[in-house]
C-alpha cells in the first residue's frame, strides 16, 4: 500500500495530540471506525437517508467488491436508484449523529467524471468529483472554496480527506458561529479554519436544505453521509473521533 502521510502537531481544546493525515492511516484508539470493508459493517452503521427524494429501500445496495489496488475489500457507491445523478435518492448516513469531530474518508474514482460527496453533519458537502477545477469541484467545500485539485493522486488511485469540523454554535436557537473545519487532501493542508456559511443543493442534499434556500442551519446533529450518483466511487477506512472543541479553531 502506498502511504502519503503527514505528521503535524494538533491541539483539541486544552490535549496536545499527534495526527496522521493522508492515504493508510489508521483509526487512533478514541476513534470509532464507520467502515472496515465488511458487509456486517455497513448493515450494523449506515442506513440510507429519508430525505424527500429517497427511492432506495433497504437493505442498503451499496456493493461490497474488491479493493482494485490493495488487499481487502471496499465500498462502491453505484447504487441503481442513483443513476444519472439523482443525489438524495440512495446517499447512505451513519446511524450516529455528530457536533464537533474528526473524520478520515477515503475513495477511489474509477472514471472520468467520477461523482460522489461526504457531507459533514449530513449538510455540508465535500465534493468528490472528478475533472472538476471549480468551487463545485474535487476537495472544495462545494460552493464556499476554490477546488485545491492539484492535491488530486488522480484516477485509479486511493485519496483521503482528513477533516477536523466544528458545528455551528447557537444562542436562544439563533445560529452565533457559522460551522468550521480544517482539511487535508491526501496529506497536504488546503483549507483552514474555513467558515461554512450554508447548506447547497436544495431539499434534497441533506439536513436544512429546503430550510431558508439553504441558510436555515439548525442546532441539529447529523451524521456522516456519502452520496450516491450513479458512479463507481469506492470507499474506505473511515473513521470518526468525536471531539468538544470549544474555541473556534479547527487547525491541526
Amino acid at each position: 500500500m502506498m502511504f502519503s502521510l503527514a505528521l503535524t502537531l494538533c491541539l483539541v481544546t486544552s490535549n496536545t495530540l499527534i495526527a496522521q493525515t493522508g492515504v493508510g492511516v489508521k483509526a487512533p484508539k478514541a476513534a470509532e471506525v464507520y467502515f472496515d470493508g465488511s458487509r456486517k459493517m455497513l448493515d450494523q452503521k449506515w442506513v440510507y437517508w429519508e430525505g424527500p427524494r429517497l427511492a432506495a429501500e433497504p437493505p442498503i445496495q451499496w456493493k461490497i467488491v474488491k479493493d482494485p489496488v490493495d488487499k481487502g475489500t471496499v465500498l462502491n457507491s453505484n447504487d441503481p436508484a442513483g443513476a444519472g445523478g439523482k443525489y438524495g435518492a440512495a446517499d447512505i448516513v451513519t446511524k450516529d449523529k455528530f457536533r464537533d469531530f474528526r473524520l478520515h474518508v477515503e475513495f477511489f474514482i474509477e472514471k472520468e467524471g467520477g461523482n460522489s460527496g461526504v457531507y459533514l453533519q449530513n449538510r455540508y458537502e465535500i465534493q468528490v468529483l472528478d475533472g472538476d477545477t471549480t468551487s463545485h469541484g474535487m476537495a472544495a467545500v462545494i460552493n464556499e472554496t476554490p477546488s485545491p485539485y492539484h492535491a488530486y493522486n488522480g484516477i485509479g488511485k486511493w485519496n483521503a480527506y482528513d477533516i477536523v469540523f466544528r458545528a455551528a454554535r447557537f444562542e436562544n436557537g439563533k445560529r452565533t458561529e457559522k460551522a468550521m473545519l480544517t482539511m487535508y487532501f491526501n496529506g497536504e493542508k488546503v483549507h483552514e479554519n474555513q467558515m461554512i456559511n450554508q447548506v447547497w443543493g436544495g431539499p434534497n442534499s441533506g439536513i436544512d436544505g429546503g430550510n431558508d434556500e439553504g441558510r436555515g442551519i439548525t442546532d441539529t446533529p447529523g451524521g456522516l453521509k456519502l452520496q450516491a450518483e450513479g458512479h463507481d466511487v469506492l470507499y474506505r477506512n473511515i473513521w470518526i473521533e468525536e471531539l468538544n472543541l470549544e474555541e473556534a479553531d479547527t487547525d491541526f
